[in-house]
């Protein structure tokens, strides 16, 4: 076509008519449909059922259907817990060019020590992602996992401050925590927790943070730590859990409640899948602190901390 004033390379539809920019509106739909394809491939890929991705995420099913179909308009925020939940970049869902990868390294990966996968992550991951965490550390696990004890240790052999989220919130809101919850209940509780997260990240690049035990349970806040702190699941046994506590003066878990055992049982089975999204685990389970605190030690030096 040689109309005057059409340049040569102008895109033409086949009627001869100049294409012009796609519409805004066509641009966003085909972007939404390929995140909602590419999540229900990478879940599909893990062999993750749908309600095992809304509760890794905190998303209701209900959503996540939506989105897989193409209907669901995602902020980055959620897009970036579904990313977590499983395991992949956030960008995997918008990059132009995908990268394949060969089937038997998928399988390769997969059947690999929880270890070698999370050090082939961190590779992966971007820059950015690793300098957002800084030299953050955040140990999770129950009570009596040894989070205080052992992360003070850690953090004077790493020159770095030391904190305990509880201690945080009740200088923020002067009461101890139960006293807290008895007048808030749990939710109060929790936005606390959150915005003490929030402040510890603003203020410190460099700190070894012991969370309570309950962090997991707030999809958002977990989230956040996982996004801004290198995190390490301190695990131990169900006894150990109880003995420690109790050695500690603590007699409140067992007193007047003879299913106290089973309850923390189901307590830990409940979490173990949130708790394993830590970048690292190091069991205390039949340790003596100074083994504990040595696995820990070499736990924190395969992180791109120090």
């Amino acid at each position: 076509m040689t109309a005057a004033g059409l340049d040569k390379d102008t895109p033409e539809h086949e009627d001869g008519a100049p294409a012009g920019p796609q519409p805004v509106g066509r641009t966003v739909d085909e972007l939404i449909g390929k995140v909602g394809d590419r999540v229900r491939r990478f879940r599909t890929e893990r062999n993750m059922p749908r309600r095992e991705l809304a509760r890794l995420s905190g998303l209701s099913e209900r959503y996540l259907a939506q989105l897989e179909s193409g209907q669901g308009n995602i902020s980055i925020g959620l897009l970036q817990r579904v990313a977590l939940a499983l395991s992949i970049p956030i960008e995997a869902f918008v990059r132009d060019e995908e990268v394949a990868i060969p089937a038997h390294l998928a399988r390769l990966f997969n059947e690999a020590p929880e270890g070698v996968q999370a050090a082939v992550y961190e590779l992966l991951s971007s820059t950015g992602a690793q300098e957002k965490k800084g030299r953050r550390i955040c140990l999770l696990g129950l009570r009596g996992a040894g989070k205080s004890t052992l992360g003070r240790l850690v953090a004077e052999r790493l020159g770095m401050p030391f904190k305990e989220l509880n201690q945080e919130i009740e200088k923020q809101s002067g009461l101890e925590i139960g006293e807290f919850i008895a007048l808030y209940g749990q939710e109060g509780y929790r936005q606390l927790e959150r915005r003490g997260i929030e402040r510890i990240i603003e203020e410190s690049d460099a700190i070894v943070l012991a969370a309570a035990g309950g962090i997991v349970a707030d999809p958002a806040t977990y989230v956040t730590v996982l996004e801004h702190f290198h995190t390490i699941w301190l695990k131990a046994s169900p006894d150990e859990h109880m003995t420690r506590v109790k050695k500690q003066g603590d007699e409140r878990p067992m007193a007047g409640n003879p299913k106290a055992m089973e309850e923390l049982k189901s307590i830990l089975t409940d979490r173990e899948a949130e708790y394993a999204r830590a970048d690292r685990r190091v069991d205390t389970s039949g340790r003596t602190l100074d083994q504990s605190l040595a696995d820990l030690l070499d736990a924190v030096r395969s992180l791109p901390v120090v």
